[in-house]
């Protein structure tokens, strides 16, 4: 049984950055793809970036240049580096890979 869980949300101003972690268990990071959603309120759900299992990556335009998806230490552990945030990023963030999904975290971007 696999389980994710995200951590890494919080409140920042435009401009500023946050790195959100997904901690894998029950599943191999390394060996499949793995992505990040995001929900904004009245949305759908969205892929904005998703890394494959050699590590080649996709970026949604919205994000293109000011994401960066990465497996991260400790091991089992996927990030996403988010810098020059802009508030139409507010939204919950979700990892998701091998079928499974986490809980999510809440970013919020405003002033």
């Amino acid at each position: 049984q696999g389980k994710l869980v995200e951590s890494g949300g919080g409140l920042v101003q435009p401009g500023g950055s946050l790195r959100l972690s997904c901690v894998a268990s029950g599943i191999s990071v390394g060996r499949h793809g793995m992505e990040w959603y995001r929900q904004a309120p009245g949305n759908q759900r969205e892929l904005i970036a998703r890394s494959d299992s050699i590590s080649r990556t996709y970026y949604a335009d919205s994000v293109k240049g000011r994401f960066t998806i990465s497996r991260d230490k400790p091991p089992n552990t996927l990030a996403l580096q988010m810098n020059n945030l802009k508030p139409e990023a507010t939204a919950i963030y979700y990892c998701s890979g091998s079928g499974y999904w986490g809980q999510g975290t809440q970013v919020t971007v405003s002033p």
